[in-house]
């Protein structure tokens, strides 16, 4: 059964027929269509329509997502790898993972309107560098593998010697030793693993790892050889378990550079691998060296305390291919759900569910113990690993036939790892599974014993805590579900996100992250599987993955995608080395060039460089476009080694370029592949693909065009899509419960799927706006952006665009005339519509003094209209500083953003407090920023990265 357009789709697209025509007729075009053809080049239009299934309707699309959760087997997880089963707080979830306020918001790049985001990443930094011990920690990571990996390239980067090996010990969880080979690969660093309780080898190395505690559970002393790695002149990272850092002395007081790790545990389901929030930490020193993003302590214009991001964000977009990293997108929403579960349980929390969780590995290695079972460690925290000769498949068979998976290590050894949700009824099916007497004795309790410290299995006191942590106030105020629900309130009401407005920010794609789209996450099913349960307890997860792998398959003309990749960056990497190991396959390995245009997302040289390739920039016509003659002469230069061109479409300036199809063939006549950058497939499903026009690879953002939503700066995914001659070289997994997909270039990412626990969101929004739903979407962008462009022409011109003066799915404003003629600048403009009740555009990029729009489909016409408004008047008063009507340093544009607060204070402006805060006139749904406009350069002139002393504060209470 087939159901027309105006379903969903009529939901997710803001734009109405009557709009539509009303915009046309604005532009000078009778229908969508003929707007579409006189904006995207006729080489490159697709010639079908999509193949995906027909839209169906949103009761439809939920049943179908609950049975295939229910097709599911989560159990209880006691696998272990640094995946734990856990309780999410209910007022978390309600009000962090299920709030729009929280979800929907975009990366806090305007800071004065995302506070109550930074306040809560402040609080996780301060939980990663207490617990660590290490003096300052970033807000989040994608997960724990590619945490290490980034850990190991901050240590070489460090390393004067230049030393091309790292030793990782045996005790490393598998997941992260493959991580770190196939990023190392391409680089060329030799990755040892070792047994380093035997001692270190004789070769140098610039760096080690360590797990604390380790993957078979052990817990061992490693001071000693930390100062001998030390004495060698090399570094130590140390994974580590955060709960496990309550009870256990941390990384950072027995000598540990970097320490690194998942979030998960704390209060962030499952989700079959992700998405969970890495962190990293590290020692004074290396906090330029840093990757990711770092949430500092500044002031506002006023002189009181405000948040900030510090230093090195976004360095991609500044130093390129010289970034200390490629990571664009971290894991903001659920660092944000960690840290609120610390505020909530606090430390004395957080170390009774840390006791609870030994006390219930140590009731299993006594039964077992008792039942002449013997174990490989006596010293441990949450997993024993036991020793049962031929018998582990038969004890993990039994266990899982009633509801208990357990980790198979080998056909000898069988691992136990014990969590937040384990329960005693678990541990009796555990028991029982080893054949252990549970019937007479003791009973199995997990109530608090008197003698613990007097157990066997006692942890040594040089391995106990003894240093206190999280000594803040805020995680001791709110114990009560009332104080914390206000909490989390007052922390959203200081932030703006697509609940409040539009956020029209160019190439971020800030569009309708439906309810319907969003609500399976939380399904049972869905949100509590392990990542390497088995295969058959997966078979819900496998569906949809194979079906979502296939739709977007069919959208971009691509032959087979891989969801792997837990961010864009991560698809970028993974589709260059899918193009290297393809090269290598020919014989060819000798390419190892890659072309970026001068124009590109400034990841694209970074994941380049991270691919073991050489970049060479391409240069770009004054339109905009790539120079197609300095391509071909460097293609003619380096055709021996020439491997790839990386190129966004439509162009990072938003435009269809009509040479894409010449790129495309001139590169591969050079013997090159070329990758087309997915950042802005929204202006092409339906209308355009990739594998079509000539791409061979492609990387997709989910968080982008398929509606998993930004969650304040991540999570995201990226899935990487591939013609067929580069299929068998997308990204494996030791772990896949595939056996066919365990071997090949190496995982890019911890879990074998990524970040599946939000795939249901881009399932779900394919499914609901079905072939002509999706193709619908992507002309109504391209309509709302060229109406935007025309409408504000008078005012702001517009910086490039393509056939009949066409724009695609954004548009490029360009201020620099403005600032030529009054000294208004972008950063004058971008606050001043925060009084607008407006999140800025995105801020001179790719061309600095520009504001890159994208108004997206989901935008209805009166929004579009308030904010081309409030565009206008802005001009306005531009002019009038121009002019010398007004002076730019007593004008509303500098001293904007305005708070509330200076309404009741000494009013010393040239203009009326109406036309400060009210500016449009309008006194509906004002939005009030909480802080006024920040000084960044003193956040990076005083480095304050965790939570500062309330009396910080004290002044600038209203």
């Amino acid at each position: 059964m087939s159901f027309s357009i105006d379903q969903f789709t009529s939901r997710h697209i803001g734009i109405t027929d009557e709009d539509q025509r009303s915009m046309l007729s604005a532009l000078g075009y009778a229908s969508l269509d003929d707007l579409i053809e006189a904006a995207v080049p006729p080489k490159v239009r697709s010639t079908t329509a999509l193949t995906v299934p027909d839209a169906a309707p949103e009761t439809t699309v939920l049943s179908e997502l609950r049975r295939l959760s229910e097709r599911n087997d989560p159990g209880e997880a006691m696998i272990g790898l640094g995946y734990h089963g856990t309780i999410t707080p209910g007022v978390i979830r309600r009000n962090v993972l299920e709030s729009p306020a929280w979800y929907t918001a975009y990366t806090p790049y305007q800071p004065e309107i995302s506070q109550g985001r930074l306040e809560a990443l402040l609080n996780f930094q301060t939980v990663i560098a207490d617990l660590s011990g290490l003096a300052l920690a970033n807000a989040s990571l994608l997960d724990e593998a590619t945490a290490v990996a980034e850990a190991a390239t901050v240590m070489r980067r460090s390393d004067k010697a230049g030393t091309a090996r790292l030793v990782v010990d045996s005790e490393v969880l598998p997941q992260s030793v493959a991580v770190l080979r196939t990023r190392c690969e391409a680089v060329g660093v030799e990755v040892v693993q070792a047994d380093l309780s035997l001692g270190l080898p004789a070769e140098d190395f610039f760096g080690v790892v360590l797990q604390y505690p380790g993957a078979s559970g052990v817990i061992r002393d490693y001071s000693s050889l930390v100062e001998q790695v030390h004495h060698r002149g090399a570094q130590v990272t140390v994974a580590a378990d955060l709960l496990a850092l309550t009870l256990l002395r941390p990384p950072g007081e027995w000598g540990a550079d970097i320490v690194v790790g998942s979030s998960q545990r704390f209060g962030v389901p499952l989700g079959y691998g992700g998405p969970s929030a890495g962190y990293m930490a590290v020692r004074e020193g290396l906090e330029r060296s840093l990757p990711g993003r770092l949430v500092g302590v500044s002031v506002d214009a006023a002189g009181r305390p405000a948040y900030r991001l510090a230093l090195q964000t976004r360095e991609q977009h500044i130093r390129r291919d010289k970034a200390t990293s490629n990571i664009c997108t971290a894991q903001v929403l659920l660092a944000v759900m960690a840290s609120m579960y610390a505020v909530y349980h606090g430390p004395e929390g957080l170390q009774q569910i840390a006791r609870r969780v030994r006390r219930a590995a140590l009731v299993v290695a006594r039964g077992l113990q008792g039942a002449g079972v013997e174990l490989v460690h006596d010293c441990f925290f949450d997993t024993v690993t036991a020793r049962v000769p031929r018998r582990s498949g038969e004890i993990v068979a039994k266990a899982a036939a009633r509801g208990v998976h357990l980790r198979q290590v080998d056909e000898d050894h069988v691992g136990i790892s014990c969590s937040e949700t384990t329960t005693e009824a678990h541990l009796q099916v555990v028991l029982e599974a080893f054949s252990a007497d549970t019937s007479s004795g003791s009973a199995i309790t997990l109530a608090p014993a008197r003698a613990e410290s007097e157990d066997a299995f006692a942890l040594p006191w040089s391995l106990a805590r003894t240093s206190a942590f999280l000594t803040h106030p805020v995680f001791h105020e709110h114990r009560s579900e009332t104080s914390m629900l206000r909490y989390l309130r007052s922390l959203a009401d200081k932030d703006y996100a697509l609940d409040r407005g539009m956020i029209p920010l160019g190439s971020c794609t800030m569009k309708l992250n439906a309810t319907t789209e969003m609500e399976p996450i939380s399904l049972p099913g869905f949100a509590n599987l392990h990542p390497f349960a088995p295969a058959g307890a997966a078979q819900g997860y496998v569906e949809l993955i194979e079906q979502l792998e296939q739709w977007l398959a069919d959208v971009t003309g691509y032959a087979k995608v891989s969801i792997q990749p837990n961010a864009g960056s991560q698809g970028e990497f993974a589709g260059l080395l899918a193009i290297r190991a393809y090269h290598r396959s020919q014989g060819q390995g000798q390419r190892d060039i890659c072309l970026i245009p001068a124009s590109a997302h400034g990841t694209n040289a970074a994941s380049a460089v991270m691919a073991g390739m050489k970049v060479i920039v391409v240069k770009s016509l004054q339109d905009g476009t790539v120079d197609l003659a300095d391509l071909q002469d460097k293609c003619e230069s380096h055709a021996e080694r020439l491997a790839a061109v990386m190129v966004t479409y439509p162009s990072t300036h938003g435009v269809y370029e009509e040479g894409i199809t010449a790129l495309c063939d001139l590169v591969h006549r050079h013997g090159g592949q070329v990758y087309v950058d997915g950042a802005n497939l929204n202006a092409l499903l339906g209308v355009a693909a990739p594998g079509q026009f000539g791409g061979d690879v492609s990387h997709l953002n989910l968080h982008k065009t398929f509606c998993i939503p930004h969650g304040g700066g991540g999570p995201g995914v990226g899935p990487v899509a591939v013609r067929s001659h580069l299929a068998p070289f997308l990204p494996s997994h030791p772990l896949h419960p595939d056996p066919q997909r365990r071997d090949g270039v190496g995982p890019v990412s911890a879990a074998p799927f990524g970040s599946a626990g939000i795939l249901p969101i881009s399932w779900a929004y394919v499914r609901l706006m079905g072939a002509a739903g999706l193709t619908q979407a992507t002309k109504v962008a391209v309509l709302s952006a060229n109406y935007v462009a025309t409408r504000l022409a008078p005012h702001y011109p517009t910086l490039y665009a393509g056939d009949h003066d066409l724009v695609a799915h954004e548009c490029i404003l360009d201020l620099r005339p403005l600032t030529r003629a009054s000294g208004v600048t972008v950063d004058d403009v971008a606050k001043r519509l925060i009084d607008f009740g407006f999140h800025a555009p995105t801020m001179s990029f790719p061309v600095a003094g520009t504001l890159m729009v994208e108004p997206t489909e989901s935008e209805n016409l009166a929004e579009l209209d308030r904010f081309i408004d409030a565009m206008v008047t802005i001009k306005a008063e531009a002019d009038r500083v121009a002019s010398g009507e007004q002076d730019l340093l007593d004008s509303p544009l500098r001293a904007a953003p305005h708070i509330a607060r200076e309404l009741v204070e000494d009013w010393q402006r040239s203009y009326d407090r109406q036309q400060a805060v009210y500016p449009s006139g309008s006194f509906e749904n004002k939005y009030w920023p909480p802080v006024n406009r920040i000084d960044n350069s003193h956040g990076d002139r005083n480095l304050v990265c965790s939570c500062p002393p309330p009396d910080a504060f004290a002044s600038s209470s209203v």
